[in-house]
């Protein structure tokens, strides 16, 4: 059962308010002087990274012990998932074998507060035998690892959310914040567009969002398409067969000439129908989207038409040719309406 709401707070609740507000500006305070304090190294870091991709092989490599660990891997994920291929490695792991997943063509990026734990000394030797690139996080300026580093980010002192200065919390929300502006500062770099960007984010909400018109469009044998002196009796043959409730109109190099739908049937049925060429009936300029468009735009389109809604856009390609059929019970299948 949830508790239930309470409209005159004790003093109890004052407190906890009061807790919960002394560590979120301690942590708006560090993440201030975090950003204050980014100077040269940070661009060295981003141009080392880049260089990397660039040549079009190595993986940016993170690692840490601890709370350092944890955030190692959610920026290591953040970074993947933003086009800089990245992957977390256990500092402890890789004393027992892991370090033969990094090779000489990899970035190294190693998360350590105090920058002196004991598990880092393996991961840093190697990086040093090797000369591979060794991006350091850290809170201190004079530990081995910010020594070691060919590119120390040195994160400022502020105090710990935590009472008794033990918790690391202040200085996480550095590290993730510090991740992020490394991911971001990259992914504006290659001008990462949301097209892009779902090519690593498939499934999920986010990754219907991105799909593009060309993912969800009716294409090839399965297209409706007659042309213009097509008789309505076998227009209206091929409109049952493909079961989409209209039939595109098309020359025979596929240029658009207008769609038949359910509702221009209804408008000219008469006795003679049957016998009527399809451009007598057919609806001429139709509502088009590019089959490269976000999906979303579609629905767009769709709904906001000017006379009113519409359920189904024709699609073209590039160079102005019909590609396919796009409707509205597509876009609901994939959750975008």
């Amino acid at each position: 059962m949830q508790p239930a709401m309470k409209n005159d707070p004790s003093s109890s609740d004052q407190t906890d308010l009061q807790s919960a507000r002394r560590t979120l500006e301690r942590e708006i305070e560090g993440l201030s002087a975090l950003s204050h304090s980014l100077n040269g190294e940070f661009v060295a870091a981003i141009e080392t990274i880049q260089a990397m991709k660039d040549k079009g092989r190595g993986r940016l490599i993170v690692a840490g012990i601890g709370k350092s660990g944890h955030v190692a891997r959610k920026i290591a994920a953040t970074l993947a998932s933003t086009a800089t291929p990245s992957y977390y490695i256990h500092p402890g792991e890789a004393s027992h074998g892991d370090l033969g997943m990094i090779t000489e063509d990899d970035v190294i990026i190693m998360l350590s507060y105090s920058g002196a734990n004991a598990e880092l000394s393996d991961m840093i030797a190697y990086a040093k035998r090797f000369h591979i690139p060794l991006i350091a996080m850290t809170g201190n300026s004079e530990s081995e690892l910010a020594k070691h580093a060919d590119i120390p980010l040195i994160l400022p002192r502020v105090p710990e959310a935590c009472p008794n200065g033990l918790a690391p919390t202040t200085s996480t929300t550095q590290m993730m914040a510090l991740g992020d502006a490394i991911a971001i500062a990259l992914l504006e770099r290659m001008g990462l567009t949301a097209e892009q960007f779902r090519v690593w984010h498939p499934g999920g909400k986010l990754g219907q969002k991105l799909k593009k018109v060309s993912d969800l469009m009716v294409g090839g044998n399965d297209l409706p398409v007659v042309s213009a002196d097509t008789l309505m009796a076998d227009a209206i043959i091929t409109l049952s067969s493909k079961n989409l409730g209209s039939v595109v109109v098309a020359d025979k190099n596929m240029n658009l000439l207008g769609i038949v739908t359910d509702g221009d049937l209804k408008r000219h049925m008469s006795p003679d129908l049957l016998q009527q060429k399809v451009e007598t009936v057919m609806t001429r300029g139709p509502r088009t989207v590019k089959a490269d468009a976000l999906a979303a735009e579609a629905l767009d389109i769709m709904l906001n038409s000017a006379s009113s809604p519409i359920t189904s856009l024709v699609v073209v390609d590039g160079a102005g040719k019909v590609a396919g059929l796009i409707r509205i019970q597509e876009l609901l299948k994939a959750g975008l309406a």
